[in-house]
C-alpha cells in the first residue's frame, strides 16, 4: 500500500485559506530555495514535543525562515523560540507541502513567489528551558512531551493532515 493510500488526508491536494495557498505534500524534497517555513517534530525519546499557542492550538516548533537564514539555522531558532529545546540528534528531512499562493506578493520581500514550500523534519531534542517567546512570533503557553498517539491525537487543533503528518514522522522517526 502507497503513503498515499495509507495518509489520503495528508496527501489530498488542501487549500490553506489563511495563507492564500493550494498545497500538495510529497515526499519528494523541494529545492532550497524555495522553502520558506520549517517545522520539526521534535522527540524526546519516544515522546513527541508539541507546543500550546495563545489560540489554544497544540502546534510543533517551526515557523518561517529569515533572509538568508539556513535550515538547519532556522530550526535551532525556532526550536528554542516556540520549544525551549535544542537539537540533540541530527535533523532528518521526511516530506514537504508544495504550495503556490493566490496573494499579489510574498509574506516576506525575500521569499520565493507564488511557488513555496513548507519542510517537514523529525529530530531528538532536549527540553532545556522555557520558550523564549519573540514577541513577533506565536506565543507559546506550555510546551509538553506526549506519548505519540496523544501527540497525534492533540495535533488535530492546528489542522486537519497534522494527524497523518505526525504519524507518518513517528513511522518515519522509528525506522532509522
Amino acid at each position: 500500500m502507497t503513503l498515499a493510500a495509507r495518509y489520503p488526508v495528508l496527501f489530498a491536494p488542501a487549500r490553506w485559506e489563511w495563507g492564500g495557498l493550494d498545497v500538495q505534500f510529497s515526499t519528494e524534497l523541494p529545492p532550497d530555495e524555495l522553502i520558506t517555513n520549517i517545522h520539526v517534530i521534535a522527540f524526546t525519546g519516544d515522546r513527541i514535543v508539541l507546543c500550546r499557542d495563545d489560540r489554544g492550538f497544540w502546534i510543533v516548533p517551526g515557523g518561517t525562515r529569515e533572509q538568508s537564514e539556513s535550515v538547519h539555522d532556522c530550526i535551532v531558532r525556532e526550536l528554542a523560540e516556540e520549544a525551549g529545546a535544542r537539537l540533540s540528534g541530527p535533523l532528518h528531512h521526511f516530506g514537504a507541502h508544495l504550495g503556490t499562493s493566490d496573494h499579489p506578493a510574498p509574506y516576506r520581500p525575500w521569499q520565493p513567489h507564488p511557488r513555496k514550500a513548507w519542510l517537514w523534519s523529525t529530530a531528538d531534542v532536549e527540553l532545556t528551558g522555557p520558550p523564549t517567546n519573540p514577541d513577533d512570533a506565536e506565543q507559546i503557553l506550555e510546551v509538553r512531551a506526549f506519548e505519540a498517539e496523544e501527540a497525534i491525537r492533540l495535533s488535530a487543533t492546528d489542522g486537519p493532515h497534522m494527524p497523518e503528518l505526525l504519524a507518518l514522522a513517528v513511522e518515519a522517526h522509528r525506522a532509522r
